[in-house]
């Protein structure tokens, strides 16, 4: 077993090589994981969201994805607490949060947001608007909603593309594209709830139509440069065991579309990040997805704990673990980059401890950091 100071040595080794995502530079394989937290009333994040952010920031992460954001599409949300990316005083707020990032030395991306089916009728920020998916099926099979028509489609596409030229101008880094966790875009990616027979149903490269179409949308609308991820899952929120793909052929259908749509990289959710994801292979998501698309591939889930965001759900509190099998995979440039989610809301400066031998001070993540913004 290597000394704690040799374990230090060798995360500084795999963790703070530079990385370059599209036109931008990060100093570390480390990123901060999209996670809603709802701090943002009436859409719109305050100072308190900014300081929030800035601390991951000054913690040493090399890159930031916000919470997702909602785009300007009247059925794109269902609180009034999770923050927009339209409207001026919501583009306002951001631009503090970007300032206060690029004050503490880092790098921040915008995740574009649209939850589809997963609207509750009545709820805000557009009380009337209604739900609406491929099929207007929910992921739990119930018909709740409308399916779009190629009017909606268009309608809410351009609102991506709309979306990323704000996320430009107001000072992000980039924009992340969220296709995961049975959302619209997920929606129409997933034969359960994408039921249509026109060009955007049917086979896999069929239900990604949508997907590219998004992608190519925000491409287009940003500089050449700016960087675009692109966040997909096998699993959906209330169904766990959903699978988009089940062998590499499948998953090479379906991202291929959206690799030549112009997404730089791909950011793939599981729940944890150590699980091969096909027989066969020790190849998690990402590592499949960098090895058949070629792109860059951000993997997520568990990391620095013993247990998965599930186990929070339901009261189950986790203990901070190592993160040699992180490194691991990493040396073995499996992926490419790391992004870390309820450990970074534990402790700011996740990072900065694990580089210098301090992962006995480590704050652990528990279910009531969830009440506020530390």
């Amino acid at each position: 077993m290597p000394s704690p100071s040799a374990s230090a040595a060798r995360a500084k080794d795999l963790l703070l090589r530079p990385f370059t995502l599209g036109g931008l530079t990060l100093l570390n394989r480390i990123v901060m994981a999209p996670m809603t937290r709802e701090f943002s009333p009436g859409g719109v994040p305050g100072e308190d969201v900014a300081a929030y952010y800035a601390r991951r920031a000054a913690g040493g992460v090399g890159l930031i994805i916000t919470e997702g954001t909602y785009i300007g599409h009247e059925s794109a949300g269902s609180s009034d607490r999770v923050p927009r990316i339209y409207g001026e005083q919501a583009l306002a707020g951001w631009t503090r949060v970007t300032d206060a990032v690029h004050s503490a030395g880092g790098k921040i991306m915008s995740q574009l947001w649209h939850v589809g089916m997963d609207r509750k009728p009545g709820t805000p920020p557009v009380p009337a608007a209604p739900p609406m998916g491929p099929s207007g099926i929910a992921v739990d099979g119930t018909e709740t909603g409308r399916a779009m028509t190629q009017a909606d489609i268009d309608d809410v596409v351009a609102a991506y593309a709309t979306a990323a030229t704000s996320a430009q101008r107001i000072g992000f880094d980039g924009v992340e594209v969220h296709a995961g966790h049975g959302y619209l875009i997920d929606q129409f990616l997933w034969e359960r709830t994408n039921r249509r027979t026109d060009a955007y149903g049917g086979n896999l490269v069929a239900r990604s139509r949508f997907a590219a179409e998004v992608v190519a949308a925000v491409r287009g609308a940003v500089s050449p440069n700016f960087p675009i991820t692109f966040r997909f899952s096998q699993w959906k929120m209330g169904a766990y065991d959903a699978r988009l793909t089940r062998s590499p052929q499948e998953l090479e259908a379906l991202l291929a579309p959206l690799a030549d749509a112009g997404a730089d990289a791909f950011h793939c959710s599981t729940r944890r990040f150590h699980q091969p994801e096909f027989d066969g292979s020790d190849l998690n998501l990402a590592g499949w997805t960098k090895k058949l698309t070629g792109k860059p591939a951000i993997s997520v889930g568990a990391i620095g704990l013993d247990n998965e965001f599930t186990d929070v759900i339901q009261g189950r509190q986790g203990e901070v673990t190592g993160i040699g099998e992180l490194l691991d995979r990493m040396e073995r440039d499996e992926f490419d980059l790391a992004a870390v989610g309820r450990a970074l809301l534990g402790d700011p400066d996740w990072l900065t401890k694990i580089l210098t031998d301090r992962t006995a001070d480590l704050s652990p993540f528990h279910v009531g950091l969830l009440a506020a913004l530390n």
